[in-house]
């Protein structure tokens, strides 16, 4: 029996055994058929772009089936990363990024909450927001919504931004570019 393990804007997520559906909630003020269309297409990107970060070296759940509004994961035991990040986990995480980014892949939602430590692996989840798109800007903004999150709720989290940049310019050529972008998109304020 299916038990619900969380619910967000978009969808409920339920749990059966070692298996997560997250379905896709109807939005009442859409047009019913506009509605769907927008469910479908973005259950079925969600499930496209999971497969491709797991192609780029990002640990993620193995899609197992994708519905009309449902997409079947395995269910990833672990402790989110937020209970348990340190600098060496952030740098693991950074090295993660560089590789989304370096394979053209926004998240959308890089929080440390969307991150589940199982052994040595960090794996990245819900990637509802996710979406390609290699530029500086866009890349910015997901290096900038993490650092927010370290900021907002983690204790020291200048050595956590530290040592994700430490990662992140392991992985990814443009590392420094972005970096510095991020720090624009501080300055200006936006995107809090």
């Amino acid at each position: 029996m299916a038990e619900e393990i969380g619910r967000g804007a978009e969808a409920v997520i339920t749990r059966d055994g070692d298996r997560v559906t997250k379905w896709r909630r109807p939005k009442g003020y859409r047009m019913q058929a506009l509605d769907e269309r927008i469910r479908r297409e973005r259950t079925v990107m969600e499930s496209r772009i999971i497969s491709e970060a797991r192609r780029c070296g990002v640990p993620t759940p193995i899609v197992l089936d994708v519905d009309k509004f449902s997409l079947t994961m395995e269910y990833v035991e672990g402790v989110k990363l937020k209970d348990v990040i340190d600098p060496e986990l952030s740098e693991k995480v950074g090295e993660l990024v560089g590789r989304l980014h370096a394979c053209g892949i926004i998240h959308g939602d890089l929080t440390t909450s969307n991150m589940i430590l199982k052994g040595e692996k960090i794996y990245f989840i819900d990637f509802g927001l996710a979406f390609h798109d290699q530029n500086i800007e866009a890349q910015g903004v997901d290096v900038h919504v993490f650092f927010q999150t370290v900021k907002s709720t983690h204790d020291r989290p200048d050595l956590l931004i530290e040592a994700f940049g430490r990662g992140y310019a392991k992985t990814y050529y443009r590392a420094e570019e972005i970096l510095k972008r991020v720090q624009e998109i501080e300055a200006r304020g936006r995107y809090l």
